[in-house]
């Protein structure tokens, strides 16, 4: 099976980023939306072309969970494709619209990359936005083996990690893991309203960190929050449970509630996958202070490359009204002095990293060679 032509319904952030990864594969990629002038954004971007009911091997539907449905009803009844897939954030409710509707459920595969920004529409399209990431696969019993191949092959071409799993499993997980969090980071964030100068001026990178994904379109997380509304209630109990007990022990002094959600909270913390989707890893975290000026992460990674160091993560935060900030690179612990060092020998200021003296000491004379 192979996927030469696809046509992407849908140019918003996800379509749009799925056709231009489809594209630097050599995909011969068509474009349709409802809207004619987000269709023209995502050309001028190099997506693809205008579709004007051309066959293609498979149709990747990128609407909103309501319209899944009876957008694939329709592209069916045109016989647009071989196979259909979709990326909405729900799984149960669209296929349920797709029985009703009287799809033909044996060429759909449902889907949903776990990928996306806090921006939107096909201007911030990224080819690599897949890239390394999981994208769940939804094949029911009767789903066609062909189909599925397609959607795995398209899966691949964009750079993600297929993951099957049932379109019921697939709807509790993520209300676990994205939908509940995408609440709770907003009710953290709605509470800066009654934020001051003064309080607002105290803004960290912790806060930062807590309210990223608070910036997202309320009217599109609406819809998903709808259809998946019973999941993410019960996460959202569970947590209102836990802050309320919190609550409850600060105001009584007995601290014993907020202690054992702390330590549970680090408990969890260690259960996410780290980038490569195994057990999270011990990195040790490099602080460096930059320069806001052009040119300084290229000469810091460049720096790490020269010292055969590999950059794991990396975190920036700006330092209000300085013209510097600081970067957190982590790094493997073993990697730790010969970055650290080789940071210092190109200029920056790196402040000591624990445990990581006597190694700098043995690199002294490999860095500076």
């Amino acid at each position: 099976m192979t996927l030469e032509k696809t046509l992407i319904v849908g140019t918003g952030l996800i379509g749009t980023s799925a056709a231009l990864a489809l594209r630097e594969k050599g995909v011969e990629v068509y474009l349709s939306d409802v809207d004619a002038h987000a269709v023209r954004l995502a050309r001028s971007l190099g997506a693809g072309q205008e579709w004007t009911g051309q066959s293609v091997d498979l149709a990747l539907i990128a609407v909103p969970p309501p319209d899944v449905g009876q957008r694939l009803a329709d592209l069916q009844k045109r016989g647009a494709a071989r196979a259909y897939t979709d990326v909405t954030s729900v799984k149960v409710d669209p296929i349920a619209d797709a029985e009703r509707l009287g799809c033909d459920l044996t060429s759909y595969v449902p889907g949903h990359p776990l990928a996306g920004r806090e921006r939107s529409g096909p201007a911030a399209a990224r080819a690599d936005l897949f890239l390394g990431r999981p994208w769940a696969l939804c094949p029911r019993p009767e789903t066609d083996a062909d189909a599925v191949l397609l959607a795995r092959e398209l899966v691949s071409m964009c750079g993600a990690e297929a993951v099957t799993v049932s379109a019921g499993e697939h709807d509790a997980a993520v209300a676990l893991v994205s939908h509940a969090p995408h609440v709770a980071a907003s009710a953290v964030a709605a509470r800066l309203e009654d934020g001051d100068a003064v309080a607002l001026g105290l803004v960290g990178q912790g806060l930062r960190d807590v309210t990223r994904i608070a910036a997202g379109n309320p009217e599109l997380w609406q819809m998903i929050l709808s259809r998946n509304a019973l999941p993410v209630a019960g996460v959202l109990e569970r947590i209102a449970a836990d802050l309320a007990a919190a609550a409850s022990a600060l105001r009584s002094g007995d601290l014993d509630d907020v202690t054992d959600l702390l330590r549970r909270g680090v408990v969890g913390h260690g259960r996410i996958p780290d980038k490569h989707g195994g057990p999270a890893r011990d990195y040790t975290v490099i602080q460096v202070v930059l320069q806001d000026r052009p040119g300084e992460l290229a000469r810091l990674f460049n720096a790490a490359g020269l010292a055969d160091v590999n950059i794991e993560d990396i975190r920036l935060e700006h330092s209000a009204g300085l013209p510097v900030g600081v970067v957190e690179v982590s790094v493997r612990p073993e990697d730790t002095g010969r970055l650290a060092k080789a940071l210092r020998f190109h200029g920056w200021h790196v402040p000591p990293v624990p445990g990581a003296h006597s190694e700098i000491d043995q690199t002294l004379d490999t860095v500076s060679d």
